[in-house]
């Protein structure tokens, strides 16, 4: 009995910290957000890094490789289409960036979606990556999946394309620029 409380508490525990990510994903993709520089760059190289890791096994396999690129053109597709939408807000001193709520959207199901996939397929669980021959080895073939592969490239595509291009733009923002400066009276 002891150890079914354990297994159902863990569980809990498990979904609730996806709750939590998803809700963070979506705080982030909705909503006028506060320009931070330093966090954007820092996903910005983090995805660029992990896309370069992932990258390896696509040079040995056609269908990652493939996956990888559609993923990829998916990704920085969105980021346009999302770049082109974005609006700029200066309150009070401070830069502020709306991003397009459909974009957003987008990016939102991708991840829900692959999310849900592995959910019903039985493959998102506690415990999920197992001991293969080798001590100290995991077995993260499960990863080696090219829906997995379209989806991580796809958000890292879309991320490090529009980052790039939020930060971009915050250095070459004029006054008439900004949303609602002609209402507040900050063109000169």
């Amino acid at each position: 009995m002891n150890s079914d409380i354990n297994h159902l508490l863990g569980q809990a525990a498990f979904f609730a910290f996806f709750l939590w990510i998803i809700y963070r994903r979506f705080r982030r993709l909705f909503g006028r957000q506060e320009f931070r520089p330093k966090s954007m760059i820092f996903r910005v190289v983090l995805l660029s890094v992990i896309s370069a890791f992932l990258l390896i096994p696509s040079f040995f396999a056609t269908k990652l490789a493939l996956a990888a690129i559609a993923g990829a053109a998916v990704g920085v597709g969105l980021g346009l289409w999302g770049a082109r939408h974005t609006r700029f807000e200066k309150v009070d001193g401070k830069l502020f960036y709306i991003p397009h709520t459909y974009a957003g959207m987008v990016v939102s199901a991708l991840f829900i979606g692959r999310l849900a996939y592995k959910i019903v397929s039985g493959g998102l669980s506690p415990g999920v990556a197992t001991m293969d021959a080798t001590p100290g080895i995991s077995d993260f073939s499960h990863m080696l999946h090219p829906l997995t592969y379209i989806a991580f490239f796809a958000l890292a595509g879309y991320y490090i394309y529009y980052y790039g291009y939020v930060l971009y733009e915050s250095k070459h923002l004029k006054p008439r620029d900004w949303e609602g400066a002609s209402l507040r009276g900050d063109i000169k």
